[in-house]
């Protein structure tokens, strides 16, 4: 017990004259948000009093609950870190980088990789006079660390997004274990996923009209049930980060071209857009051919090399690149050999625009 007592006693100095050197030359603060009780909160990193075997204790401040703060001097330049929860417990996801003379909150998790799926029933849409369901998957420290809010993603067709069991054709896209390990992985930040059910209007509530065969036309009422129902409606039931530089649309096929033209109407709403396997020959390209000028979104195209509508969406690609789009900045496309207009198909490649919208340390609370 002596010798404990003296270890802590000594970690407790080397903190204070880490932080009174850091107060003369320059400060680098890491603050850590995390419930974190009688374990406390300790910090691992590449440089300085830290390294990756072995932590040093952060302090609470006076000020709020929870909050854990380590200071270190400007000059050891920019350093790599993870919080931990006592001794052992490191955060789950990848490390955190701090410039030089910064101040950054963190909302670290501990426990296991694992969001959670809640389904809302019967959630009415009044733009469309009918119900469907929600399907709500909330990411893996939604529950354990409760000071941190999250991005949004929209998907449409939810019935295909997280179980086989719903999912049209008897596949599903995989949404949560993809998010599950890209988040495990330090790869992507978590985020919220709406998987919005379809309707047997699903023709006309993904479409503009009108396609001279299949008709449709009810998609401005569609856009508005998402942007003034159901948003509105998950920004105040979870906790959310409801900016439009959070918040994100995706479908596939008519869903693709659904998540495209909503992100158009409504760029102060949605910064990211992605259409997968997009149904861009709808009433004959007219979306190309009367493609609106550019707005401040980031778009994700792709489309498979086996009927899967590739033509179309290179004539798309063509014609966002002359309104000014840029490839890597605000247009990212992906062609994918040998796939098919499929879930399978969708499910294979669906990391692709989650790391383009939500890659790891991008999102700021």
């Amino acid at each position: 017990m002596k010798r404990r007592t003296t270890t802590i006693a000594a970690l407790g100095a080397l903190l204070a004259l880490t932080a009174l050197t850091a107060q003369q030359a320059g400060a680098t603060t890491v603050r850590v948000h995390y419930p974190a009780g009688k374990e406390g909160i300790g910090i691992i990193g590449n440089k300085g009093p830290m390294s990756w075997s072995k932590g040093v204790p952060a302090q609470r401040p006076e000020g709020p609950v929870n909050v854990w703060t380590y200071t270190w001097p400007d000059e050891l330049g920019e350093v790599q870190m993870k919080p931990t929860l006592g001794e052992e417990k490191i955060s789950i996801g990848g490390a955190y980088t701090l410039a030089a003379g910064s101040t950054v909150d963190i909302y670290p998790f501990f426990g296991a990789p694992f969001g959670k799926l809640t389904i809302v029933k019967d959630f009415a849409s009044p733009q469309l006079n009918n119900k469907r369901a929600l399907r709500i998957w909330l990411p893996p420290s939604y529950a354990e660390n409760p000071a941190k809010r999250y991005p949004v993603l929209y998907m449409h067709d939810g019935q295909n997004l997280f179980d086989a069991r719903t999912a049209a054709y008897g596949v599903e896209w995989g949404i949560d274990e993809t998010m599950n390990r890209l988040i495990a992985m330090g790869k992507a930040e978590e985020a919220i996923v709406v998987g919005i059910d379809n309707t047997p209007e699903r023709i006309a509530e993904y479409t503009p009209c009108c396609d001279p065969k299949y008709g449709g036309g009810k998609l401005d009422a569609y856009g508005a049930f998402v942007v003034d129902t159901v948003k509105p409606y998950i920004d105040r039931t979870y906790r959310t980060l409801s900016g439009k530089e959070n918040t994100a649309i995706m479908g596939s096929s008519l869903g693709g071209i659904a998540s495209v033209a909503i992100a158009q109407r409504y760029p102060d709403i949605f910064s990211k857009a992605g259409g997968v396997s997009s149904s861009f020959w709808w009433n004959n390209g007219a979306m190309i051919a009367k493609l609106p000028a550019r707005v401040p979104v980031k778009f994700y195209l792709d489309a498979g090399t086996v009927d899967d509508g590739l033509p179309e969406t290179t004539r798309m690609l063509e014609a966002m690149r002359a309104k000014g789009y840029r490839e890597n900045e605000d247009l990212l496309f992906f062609k994918a050999e040998g796939a098919r207009h499929n879930e399978t198909s969708w499910a294979a490649r669906v990391e692709k625009p989650l790391l383009w919208f939500f890659p790891w340390g991008s999102t700021k609370q």
